[in-house]
């Protein structure tokens, strides 16, 4: 009789409270980048496991970053920015 390994997810945590040193800035699009998807979409607390003051920190600095131009709004506006700098 074979047994099936059950699914355990990890323990979700927030990057933020665990690396104090870790900048939650409008200008570091590379770590904002890994809270959105490549549509656009910023992704959910439940999801990346962020804490809910740091969520809503988050997403002020993402939203700041679209306005600055340093991230997009959508993957239309992600293929026109590359095709015009390449």
């Amino acid at each position: 009789m074979a047994f099936k390994k059950r699914f355990t997810p990890r323990k979700k945590f927030c990057r933020f409270c665990a690396d104090k040193k870790l900048p939650l800035d409008y200008k570091r699009a590379d770590i904002l980048r890994d809270f959105i998807t490549e549509r656009g979409k910023i992704i959910a607390r439940r999801i990346t496991g962020t804490c809910a003051k740091h969520q809503r920190k988050l997403t002020t600095q993402i939203k700041r970053s679209r306005q600055m131009a340093l991230l997009f709004y959508t993957t239309v506006h992600a293929t026109y920015v590359r095709k015009r700098t390449v």
